[in-house]
């Protein structure tokens, strides 16, 4: 019995949208996704794969067939019967890459606007880019006419307020860390990536100041005042971390949290983001920065709550200027020989002798 053409259309339609969404959600080409916004960001990415190999399917397997169907047969010398347009299958034709498309903008524009996108509220009478060239860095900046001796430079004011906490401070002080503080774009703060605390009817749950440098990262905890060349951030929480550059233009990059971000000198520019899974990923800067640019780069490690809470405490101890202050933050749950091993290894002395000097106390 010979199947109709419909019926084999039909099937073969059935099988090319089985397999495009099989593959279109199995694909593996995406690291693992670590924050919440990363799911949103895969989700877009995963339907759009899966319409790609749909349709990259559907049209290869058309030009297949035609080309098998239609081939020259020996002998045959005659002219193909000539076609004068077909509406319905130019109207298919075009309405079909309209819709797809038309349905992925809009699906794209929903994903960035759940993230966050461009905050509204920190957008200020924008105007013309132009290029500005400063000694020493290479910037582009957005400038107004007005008077810059009179008119407020809302850039600086919200960079120098980010960062005024004592521990940037003191880092930048001891390593005599040239500031730039004449740094353009009057007028204008720079946008924000990531869910507005305006939008949600409140401020960030964590809060972390990023100074990116050539070629280095600093981490600030204002509410701890710990100092750290890499990322501690808890799963489950809300992130904000404030960044503003030192010298000339970075850009903040974790592939896994599927988020980027330039960091500018002058400006403060904003990400927000929510861990979501354990482990170790790495920060990359994404924008030629210098010769050395390749090596800028560090670790974001995300942990439970409990585990960041341990990193702060060691952190404050190793950090505190005398030993008086390390013992009083010792855990209830550990012997004060346990507490200091970890610190006192590092100058030779072991738990035998820790043990000693606490005897001896006693």
């Amino acid at each position: 019995m010979k199947i109709p053409g419909s019926i084999w259309t039909l099937l073969i339609g059935i099988v090319l949208t089985l397999f495009s969404l099989w593959y279109g959600q199995n694909h593996g080409l995406l690291p693992v996704a670590a924050t919440d916004e990363a799911v949103l960001v895969d989700g877009l990415f995963n339907t759009m794969m899966t319409v790609s190999i749909g349709l990259f399917l559907l049209v290869e397997g058309i030009l297949i067939y035609s080309a098998f169907k239609f081939r020259h047969r020996q002998g045959d010398n005659t002219d193909a019967a000539p076609v004068f347009g077909n509406v319905p299958l130019e109207i298919l034709w075009t309405a079909i890459p309209a819709i797809v498309v038309l349905g992925i903008s809009i699906y794209s524009f929903d994903v960035y606007n759940s993230i966050g996108g461009f905050d509204p509220h920190d957008m200020h009478g924008a105007n013309p880019p132009q290029a500005v060239k400063m000694p020493g860095s290479a910037i582009a900046a957005t400038l107004s006419d007005s008077n810059i001796a009179q008119a407020p430079n809302l850039n600086q004011q919200k960079s120098d307020a980010a960062m005024q906490d004592p521990a940037t401070a003191a880092v930048r002080n001891a390593d005599q860390i040239p500031q730039k503080n004449d740094a353009p774009g009057l007028g204008i703060v720079s946008p924000t990536l990531g869910a507005s605390k305006n939008a949600e009817g409140n401020s960030p749950e964590f809060a972390v100041n990023i100074t990116a440098m050539q070629y280095a990262w600093i981490f600030t905890y204002p509410d701890t005042g710990i100092v750290a060349s890499e990322l501690h951030v808890p799963t489950g929480r809300q992130v904000v971390a404030n960044m503003t550059a030192n010298d000339v233009i970075h850009a903040f990059w974790v592939p896994e949290f599927r988020l980027k971000q330039d960091v500018i000198p002058g400006r403060q520019t904003t990400v927000r983001f929510t861990p979501r899974t354990e482990g170790t990923y790495p920060l990359i800067c994404a924008e030629l920065c210098g010769p050395y640019h390749g090596a800028m780069n560090t670790k974001v490690i995300v942990e439970p709550q409990q585990a960041f809470d341990q990193w702060v405490q060691e952190q404050q101890v190793a950090q505190a200027d005398t030993l008086n202050s390390a013992i009083a933050l010792s855990p209830t749950d550990k012997s004060p020989n346990d507490f200091l091993a970890p610190y006192t290894s590092d100058l030779g002395i072991n738990s035998q002798m820790l043990n000693q000097v606490s005897s001896h106390h006693h």
